[in-house]
């Protein structure tokens, strides 16, 4: 059966913030599982770099690893700290700010697809 994991070890302990690095003026990304029904995503935000407001079409759990940001989410703004997390729902527009270098876990669940 094949992994529906990828670019993280198997059974060993790890931190999930030493996966993803910051580079200075960039949002750097590793993906660790994506298909239908699911998307896991770590990210590392350069202070000062942001992810511009849109919408997903699923419900995206924000895990906050490192560091500190301002999430809005329906024009709503949230300063959730690291081992906190916040839940931005499917077509609520969005968006993360990085206040300081900053590393989150991204899961976003989609919706069961209707059969046509």
């Amino acid at each position: 059966m094949e992994r529906q994991l990828k670019n993280i070890p198997s059974e060993a302990v790890l931190a999930l913030p030493d996966l993803v690095a910051c580079r200075p003026g960039q949002i750097t990304s590793v993906t660790l599982s994506t298909n239908e029904w699911v998307r896991m995503t770590l990210f590392a935000f350069s202070q000062g770099e942001s992810i511009s407001t849109h919408s997903a079409g699923g419900d995206a759990l924000v895990q906050v690893l490192e560091g500190q940001a301002r999430i809005v989410i329906g024009g709503r703004e949230y300063s959730p700290a690291a081992g906190e997390s916040i839940v931005m729902p499917a077509h609520v527009p969005h968006a993360v700010h990085a206040e300081t270098d900053f590393k989150m876990l991204l899961t976003v669940v989609f919706p069961p697809r209707t059969q046509v």
